[in-house]
């Protein structure tokens, strides 16, 4: 008897029919989320699923450590705060004081270590947050606090010109500290002079108290000069801190520089390089000459009383009511008007007692002299030159006077 083909089905040959090739797609994926695949069972735990959540589950080997620990205080404001990382690299580290200004630092080239770039401020909360990752990527972080010490003692840098001002071309940066200093690159360090249009600015000091800046040469004029005095936290000199964090800025004019010639008794003013003014003078007395070189203009007086003995000469004079009187030098030169000589002696005798006099009348004011105009069109900053005097050249310290120091010797 012959059988009838079951439709969908050969003789001889398995089932390989839809029901079939549904059944074995269902056994692939079964066998797939088994993870077996063609591997051993433990050759699967360990190279895969099992094994792979067990590394992700596992702690970071890195270790951060900051210094100082946490919660400390008095902490020193130079080269007690340090964060490292062992068995890993530091990735982030972030320092903020309590008003949250950043502290910037720098990495170690193998990015195991890192240090502030400058001093801490005094008696100030920080907060430290650091993160290290270990050779598998597992991170590790830590974040501490800490307040810096109180000083007990303390010092300031008083500045010309003032914030705000605009000055000649002459005017350097002048800081004066109230304390000697014996640590003078950490406070140099602390304070910087920037210019636009960007000249080089260089400090120089004069003893242990005085820190003065420009460039080589003059200022050009229209150039905005930036002082930020960083000095908060300074240890100046031992056990003596700075509590100072400040900035100030100022405008440099027109240019204007004046020439005394003390043998042709002339004063040649030239503004942004040409010449506006000559004007008659009297200069120095043979006795007691001017001195030679470049000043500059540090303070102005519409009208002042000159006496000899605060400058050494005793009781030689006694003047009062000088009328347009500007400070060249601490130790008294002046250029001013001058009522007391004749109007014959400017221009032809050299009659002062160092100072440059001008022709001018008693009481100052804007009277119409050659002395009233050069103060109404002269700054503070401004620079006058004396030559051909019987005198040595003014010490650069003598006054706001250090473009009488070479530069070179100004940047050693």
């Amino acid at each position: 008897m012959n059988e009838l083909p079951i439709p969908g089905k050969r003789r001889g040959h398995g089932g390989t029919g839809p029901l079939a090739l549904m059944l074995g797609g269902l056994l692939l994926v079964v066998t797939a989320c088994g993870g077996g695949g063609g591997a051993s069972g433990k050759d699967g735990d360990k190279n895969g699923g099992k094994g792979a959540a067990k590394v992700e589950n596992t702690a970071s080997v890195a270790v951060v450590t900051i210094a100082p620990k946490d919660s400390a205080k008095g902490v020193a404001t130079t080269g007690a705060l340090k964060v490292s990382a062992a068995k890993g690299k530091l990735t982030t580290v972030t320092v903020q004081d309590d008003k949250g200004n950043p502290v910037e630092g720098k990495l170690s080239a193998d990015a195991a270590a890192w240090e502030p770039l400058q001093h801490l401020a005094g008696a100030t909360k920080y907060k430290v947050h650091a993160i290290a990752k270990d050779a598998d990527g597992r991170e590790s972080a830590k974040d501490t606090t800490f307040t810096t010490l109180v000083p007990k003692n303390t010092f300031i840098g008083q500045y010309t010109p003032e914030d705000g001002s605009t000055v000649g071309v002459g005017m350097p940066v002048s800081i004066n500290f109230t304390r000697g200093i014996t640590a003078p690159e950490a406070v140099e360090n602390a304070i910087t002079v920037t210019a636009d249009p960007p000249v080089p600015v260089e400090g120089h000091w004069f003893g242990n108290d005085r820190l003065d800046f420009r460039p080589e040469k003059y200022w050009a004029a229209g150039t905005k000069v930036t002082v930020k005095l960083n000095l908060d936290g300074v240890e100046g000199r031992p056990g003596v801190y700075g509590k100072q964090a400040k900035t100030v800025s100022f405008t440099i004019g027109r240019s204007q520089v004046s020439t005394v010639d003390a043998r042709a008794k002339t004063m040649k003013v030239v503004r942004d390089g040409k010449q506006i003014r000559k004007i008659p003078i009297t200069a120095g007395a043979p006795s007691t000459t001017t001195y030679n070189g470049q000043m500059v203009i540090s303070e102005k007086y519409e009208v002042t009383r000159m006496n000899g003995a605060t400058v050494g000469f005793g009781g030689e004079y006694d003047i009062k009511d000088v009328p347009h009187a500007m400070r060249l030098s601490t130790s008294g030169t002046f250029v001013h008007g001058n009522y007391w000589a004749s109007r014959s002696t400017f221009g032809s005798a050299n009659v002062s007692h160092g100072c440059v006099g001008l022709r001018d009348i008693r009481g100052g004011g804007n009277n119409g002299t050659p002395s009233a105009w050069f103060y109404k069109n002269s700054l503070i900053g401004d620079v006058v030159v004396v030559k051909n005097s019987k005198d040595k050249q003014i010490a650069p310290d003598n006054g706001l006077n250090g473009w009488n120091m070479p530069w070179d010797e100004w940047t050693k």
